[in-house]
């Protein structure tokens, strides 16, 4: 058996399909399905199940992929080891995370790291479910909040802040927003994902309040909660990242800047190995120098 078919296997049923396989490794999709016929073929067993709408595995295919996995884990293992030898990260850094957090951070982080790494590709998946990082072939996962326990490695990155913002025509109309307490008279624009379902909660040292008032919109997308901001239909609490453009255009206008909502941890999560390569390490190594860049600026 040889490591092109093994290779071809995994990444098949990583892909769901051979035509997703094919467009990841760069290749035609019946060059794939030779590939994997003519390993059934030497093994004697079927390893896929091939219908027009879906690809599942066979008991036997399960075993195969669960073998190959390692196989190429410990072929990768070697070319780690090659790698160190070599101070320049190179080859293909395959990075998962949030859609919302990918189009806030995640997407400048990449355009850095691949003018600043010209032997390296990426492949980035950006999506609003869990992945299974080790079974599904990821290099590593940026994920937003507090971890669960996991065998997986992590490294904290840095702290997301937030902010309340209001257009400067909502704030003329409405009048302006001196203390906590004059959010009770405001409109919120509340943005409805994760921890945020259970509303604002602000400091100032060690004094907190939670913010009481009348929700305008809701919805669990940061994006749609800034443009409503901006279009004067309330006061928002949004990232800090997210608001920063419309601030510089004077699109928004900062509202109670003594007062801070509770920031949200972000990690970089990896396969717990003994040592990461040059890729990762890099990769890593540059989100956290843009969260130190970000927390300068503010």
């Amino acid at each position: 058996m040889e490591i092109r078919e093994l290779t071809a296997f995994v990444r098949v049923v990583q892909a769901g399909s051979f035509t997703r396989a094919a467009e990841a490794l760069g290749t035609q999709k019946s060059y794939l399905s030779r590939v994997v016929t003519g390993m059934e073929r030497k093994l004697g067993a079927r390893l896929l199940v091939r219908t027009t709408r879906s690809l599942s595995m066979t008991e036997a295919g399960r075993e195969i992929y669960e073998r190959a996995v390692g196989i190429l884990g410990a072929v990768e293992d070697v070319e780690r080891v090659a790698q160190r030898m070599h101070a320049e990260p190179r080859g293909t850094l395959r990075l998962t995370c949030g859609v919302e957090f990918g189009m806030i951070a995640v997407g400048s982080w990449i355009n850095a790291y691949l003018g600043r790494h010209p032997q390296v590709s990426v492949e980035c998946d950006f999506t609003g479910r869990l992945v299974d990082i080790v079974h599904e072939g990821f290099d590593l996962a940026i994920r937003i909040g507090e971890l669960g326990d996991s065998s997986l490695a992590a490294r904290k990155l840095g702290e997301l802040g937030y902010g309340l913002f209001a257009a400067p025509a909502y704030l003329r109309r409405r009048g302006p927003v001196r203390s906590p307490a004059d959010l009770a008279g405001h409109d919120l624009l509340q943005f409805s994902g994760g921890r945020h379902r259970q509303g604002w909660r602000i400091r100032k040292g060690r004094e907190q309040r939670q913010v009481a008032g009348t929700a305008r919109l809701r919805a669990n997308n940061s994006f749609v909660v800034r443009d409503a901001a901006i279009r004067g239909h309330g006061v928002a609490q949004l990232p800090l990242a997210l608001a920063q453009d419309a601030l510089a255009t004077g699109s928004l206008r900062r509202v109670l800047p003594d007062w801070q909502p509770q920031s949200v941890p972000v990690h970089a999560v990896f396969p717990g190995t003994r040592y990461l390569t040059p890729k990762v390490r890099a990769f890593i190594d540059l989100a956290v120098e843009a969260f130190g860049s970000q927390a300068q600026r503010r």
